[in-house]
């Protein structure tokens, strides 16, 4: 199931603000350029948090009609305020986890998820998408790829060696090869039913003032270390994270933290 994790209400004005502009563009831009479209286009947005990039949609030809779902009642209600803001009134939101299952076969022409929280089974969450989507029709789905984060997880090795956590050292490694690259991402759409797959990637560093002000930036909040504790769905990462923040706070106490990030985006075609 393609998901994301709820935004309480204090927290999703944040994502607006500090989010958007900063990090989760990087992964709409690639998406967009990517996006292949007609002469009209109904996109069904998951993950959709607070509508973004609806405003870039809006602006863009041609006509887009948008359904954005999302399991946080915050953030859709800033998704409906930020459409009604730019007069989207085509652009639809609604509170839901993953994929609903009212939605009726093939009636998008693009399916759009950004960074969601991907579940280690990804090539039956990609097929949920297949019957939704026209024949020619495209799903994009940006996601950090393989390499991303290592200033996290390094540190988790460190903690899983210096406190001999075999089973954290374990989970670690199946972890990180289970993380998606260029090729095992167009293998994984391509074997839920999808054809045309294209993969492109992008190496950034995004920069933070120091290791204490990344631990309390709601980008790592809100999407960073959720993104990771996704990776260990059968472990408790509460004492590693916590040693990761305090290691954080004493390697960059006085320098710029740059986070690695793979940026990658997937663009499939249903024939």
């Amino acid at each position: 199931m393609i998901a994301s994790e709820p935004l309480d209400p204090t927290d999703a004005p944040l994502h607006d603000t500090v989010v958007v502009p900063r990090y989760l563009r990087l992964f709409a831009e690639l998406a967009l350029e990517m996006m292949g479209v007609g002469a009209a286009a109904r996109v069904l947005h998951l993950a959709c948090r607070t509508g973004f990039p609806a405003a870039d949609l809006h602006a863009a030809p041609p006509a887009f009609d948008i359904v954005g779902i999302d399991p946080s009642p915050a953030a859709i209600e800033v998704a409906r305020a930020n459409a009604s803001a730019i007069g989207a009134e085509r652009f639809v939101y609604r509170v839901g986890d993953g994929v609903p299952r009212d939605l009726e076969p093939e009636s998008f022409t693009h399916v759009l998820a950004l960074h969601p929280l991907l579940p280690v089974d990804r090539r039956r969450a990609f097929a949920e998408l297949v019957p939704l989507i026209r024949t020619g029709g495209q799903a994009l789905i940006a996601v950090p790829l393989r390499g991303s984060f290592p200033e996290v997880t390094d540190l988790l090795r460190e903690y899983a060696l210096k406190f001999d956590d075999i089973e954290l050292t374990k989970a670690l490694e199946v972890a990180l090869a289970r993380r998606p690259t260029i090729e095992t991402l167009s293998d994984d759409l391509e074997a839920a039913g999808f054809d045309d797959v294209d993969v492109e990637l992008r190496h950034v560093l995004v920069p933070f003032e120091s290791g204490a002000a990344f631990a309390s930036d709601p980008i790592a909040r809100l999407l960073v270390l959720p993104e990771i504790r996704s990776w260990f769905p059968d472990s408790d990462l509460a004492r590693p994270l916590d040693y990761v923040r305090e290691a954080m706070e004493r390697y960059w106490s006085e320098a710029t933290l740059e986070l690695t990030v793979n940026v990658g985006c997937a663009s499939a075609r249903r024939e």
